[in-house]
């Protein structure tokens, strides 16, 4: 307070630094005392230290990233609006799935049933046996699919997207899209306000006037700019009919074909789902709309979840969803619990890696036992900051023998997790704070050797155009880059 009674300091300038000085008085009450969302108290030391060393900027910072959903209405995204018919059905579904763990001969997911029993608590999360599902690396021959399997819809469309771009790719799904509308399907979509930033509902005008209905995630209420960077939904499902599932990685723009100059080609991974899996997705679906849309509210009906008996695949699978709403951060325990089950080998594909230390030190652990730890991560960053913080936190891994490799073919963004060439975890949550605790994600978690192995192809192909990220390759990094990495290995609880 010196400094702004100091009678040289013009008034203007006493009262900005004053009224800085309140509001992160305030913030910082807020963050400690008010805050009930923030469990982490690195985090919560975080924004102190960047409130009080750079109050102009940290005030800033935490209008756009430090705000959490308020509890109550986070509880009603995760929970939706399940009659007790429908709990009574999805808890019989579990119930199930226990008892299956317990008697199958399948032998994998007998001996992987640790990892079966630590996601079997929550709805979506329940072992189905019979599901066919076709993997995608590559954007124009997923979006082939997919517009094939769009133009073939005959009852529903439900798709779920972070970042929509109605760009070339997107305007030909959106066209599919109004054409099925037309035709009498129901067709609803729904958008995240911050990842479709640039998505106006204007342009859904025609996609309306055919009977499609459209809903942004967590949109600004009052004004334009939505200043909520945290808590959005980072999902990306579609589902058809009940009876084919997408999930995965790719959102649906044209940079997601390889069209973006400045990233170039865009490796990801995406899965095509048939079988009951299916339903899992629907009821993600079902849970997301209802806690967005104020004028239809979907129920639980028969309709969008038909009988997938007849399905020609066998291959094991759950779902795990992870939101800022549960303590129970299901897909970084699924993640965590994978690593610990861990035998011969562990692939990892992320392309950001700033998780907390708890995480690092089970993969340290891991390769320290005599585990195989294979890691490919970007070269070419999309987000800087975050690139940096990933580079901290991967150079302790390679002091313990973890291979890790940057991906010089564009940029890889693609979330998997294989362990042994058996269980494989497959979706849209990246290995760090944000995807673990502060957006809504979802997984696909897959046990089948066929599977693994062909994902474990995949990552084979990878690595041909990959380079070693070796200590002494670390050690000739610029001082110019390892200051960027210290502010943000600072950063790295907030990011």
């Amino acid at each position: 307070m010196q400094i702004i009674l100091d009678p040289g300091i013009s008034p203007i300038y006493k009262g900005i630094l004053l009224f800085f000085f309140v509001i992160n008085l305030g913030l910082a009450f807020i963050i400690i005392f008010l805050d009930r969302d923030r469990r982490d108290a690195t985090a919560t030391w975080a924004w102190l230290l960047l409130l009080f060393v750079m109050p102009i900027f940290g005030f800033i910072m935490y209008i756009f990233l430090g705000r959490m959903v308020k509890q109550k209405r986070a509880l009603s995204i995760s929970e939706g609006k399940l009659i007790e018919d429908d709990k009574q059905r999805v808890n019989q579904q579990l119930e199930d799935a226990t008892d299956y763990v317990v008697d199958t001969e399948h032998q994998i997911t007998k001996k992987h049933s640790d990892i079966v029993h630590t996601l079997l608590t929550r709805e979506q999360s329940f072992l189905s046996n019979n599901n066919k599902v076709d993997i995608f690396t590559d954007g124009r021959k997923l979006f082939e699919q997919m517009k094939e399997d769009l133009r073939n819809a005959q009852t529903y469309i439900h798709m779920e997207y972070y970042i929509l771009k109605l760009d070339g790719i997107g305007n030909e799904i959106l066209e599919i899209l109004e054409q099925k509308a037309s035709e009498g399907l129901e067709v609803k979509l729904l958008y995240d306000a911050v990842g479709s930033k640039s998505l106006h509902k204007s342009r859904f005008k025609q996609f309306q006037q055919n009977g499609g209905q459209v809903e942004a995630f967590f949109k600004a209420v009052i004004i334009p700019v939505n200043f909520r960077i945290n808590n959005r939904n980072h999902r990306k499902i579609l589902v058809i009919d009940g009876h084919k599932g997408y999930v995965g990685g790719f959102n649906i723009g044209d940079e997601y074909l390889g069209k973006d100059k400045q990233i170039g080609y865009w490796r990801d991974t995406h899965l095509r789902i048939q079988g009951d899996g299916v339903d899992a997705l629907q009821l993600s679906f079902i849970e997301d709309w209802n806690s967005q849309s104020r004028r239809e509210q979907l129920d639980y009906s028969d309709k969008y979840f038909p009988n997938n008996a007849q399905s020609e695949g066998n291959v094991m699978m759950q779902l795990a969803l992870s939101g800022p709403n549960d303590n129970w951060h299901q897909i970084e325990f699924g993640y965590l619990r994978m690593i610990m089950s861990a035998k011969k080998s562990i692939y990892i594909h992320t392309p950001y890696f700033v998780p907390d230390r708890g995480y690092i030190n089970a993969l340290r652990i891991a390769a320290k036992s005599g585990v195989e730890v294979h890691m490919i991560i970007p070269n070419k960053p999309d987000q800087p900051l975050v690139h940096w913080a990933t580079l901290a936190s991967v150079a302790l891994l390679i002091e313990d023998g973890v291979n890790v490799y940057t991906y010089e073919n564009g940029f890889i963004h693609s979330k998997m997790l294989l362990i042994d060439e058996e269980v494989a975890s497959v979706g849209s949550a990246n290995m760090d704070v944000r995807s673990f605790e502060l957006n809504f994600e979802v997984n696909a978690f897959i046990y089948d050797e066929t599977i693994t192995q062909q994902l474990r192809a995949a990552f084979n192909e990878d690595l041909k155009v990959s380079q070693k990220l070796t200590q002494e390759r670390y050690e000739q990094r610029s001082g110019w880059v390892k200051f960027k990495q210290s502010i943000a290995k600072l950063a790295s609880p907030i990011l």
